[in-house]
């Protein structure tokens, strides 16, 4: 399935392709504070409909995760990093995408303060 989504002023918008069975909370300190939901998917399945310098990017801690967001509205629509094996992900926040029912999947909780 594709789904549509941006940030709220629109000046970040993507469609992604896959199948949402669970969403992650986690609990560190910038996720824990953006209240995101998050989707995880091969990055090649992220499509940008707005040119990629649109949205601006956030790292901290071990500068792993590059946190994007909206310069104009600050909504955090997506973050890029590696898994484990060393694949390019996606990290989609559920909560950005047009029309989703984010309460109808089960969140997985994630203690990422820990790490």
């Amino acid at each position: 399935m594709i789904y549509k989504g941006s940030c709220h002023c629109g000046m970040i918008a993507f469609e992604v392709e896959g199948e949402i069975t669970e969403a992650t909370a986690c609990n560190c300190s910038i996720c824990a504070r953006k209240g995101s939901l998050l989707w995880f998917v091969p990055r090649d399945k992220l499509h940008l409909l707005t040119p990629e310098e649109s949205a601006s990017t956030y790292t901290f801690n071990k500068h792993i995760v590059k946190h994007r967001f909206c310069p104009k509205c600050g909504i955090h629509p997506y973050g890029e990093g590696v898994d484990p094996k060393g694949n390019r992900m996606a990290a989609i926040n559920i909560r950005c995408l047009d029309g989703f029912d984010f309460a109808s999947i089960p969140v997985q909780n994630f203690d990422g303060r820990s790490m």
